[in-house]
C-alpha cells in the first residue's frame, strides 16, 4: 500500500506524512508541483528524521505519476469530501495507492475521474473537511487493518 500527495500546498502536511508513511512501513508519492520547495525546512520539522526511514519519490507532474502508477497496475483510490461512499464500506487490497488531494482545493476533475474509487471520512453535518494527514491516517489506518499490513507491535513499544 501507498500514500500519494497530489500537489500539496502545506510543507508541514508533507513532512508529517513523510512521518506516517515512515511509521507504517509505507512508500509516498508527492505529485508536483508542489507549493513549497523539496528542502523546506518546516517540511524537515514536521516530518523530524523520519524521512531516512521512508521512500518517498517526487514526481513532476500528474502525467509522470500515472506513468509510474499505471506500470504498477494498483487500484488508485480518491480521499475527497466530493465522494459519497463511506471508508468503512469499502474492502481495501493491499496494493491500492491511496491519493489525497491540494489542502486548498482537492484534486482537479481530471484526476477525480481517473480514480477507480472515491471515498471519504464520514463527519458531522456542516463541517468541510478534516486536515489532509488527519484523513489519510484515519483510511489508512482500515486499509491496513482490512489487509493485516501492520507490522507487528514489538516489547518496546508498549
Amino acid at each position: 500500500m501507498r500514500i500519494a500527495l497530489y500537489q500539496p500546498d502545506i510543507p508541514q502536511n508533507a513532512g508529517a506524512m513523510i512521518r506516517l508513511t515512515a511509521c507504517l512501513g509505507l512508500e509516498l508519492d508527492i505529485i508536483g508541483p508542489c507549493g513549497f520547495v523539496h528542502d523546506d525546512s518546516r517540511m524537515r520539522r514536521a516530518g523530524l528524521d523520519y524521512s531516512r526511514r521512508t521512500h518517498t519519490l517526487w514526481h513532476t507532474s500528474w502525467s509522470a505519476f500515472l506513468d509510474e502508477h499505471i506500470c504498477r497496475k494498483s487500484r488508485l483510490v480518491l480521499l475527497t469530501t466530493r465522494a459519497s461512499t463511506p471508508h468503512t464500506d469499502v474492502t481495501f487490497h493491499p496494493d491500492d495507492t491511496l491519493l489525497l488531494g491540494r489542502e486548498s482545493c482537492g484534486v482537479p476533475a481530471e484526476v477525480h475521474d481517473r480514480a477507480d474509487l472515491q471515498i471519504c471520512v464520514p463527519m458531522k453535518p456542516g463541517m468541510r473537511s478534516l486536515n489532509v494527514v488527519t484523513a489519510a491516517a484515519m483510511i489508512t489506518g482500515e486499509a491496513l487493518r482490512q489487509t493485516n499490513g501492520f507490522h507487528p507491535v514489538h516489547a518496546s513499544q508498549v
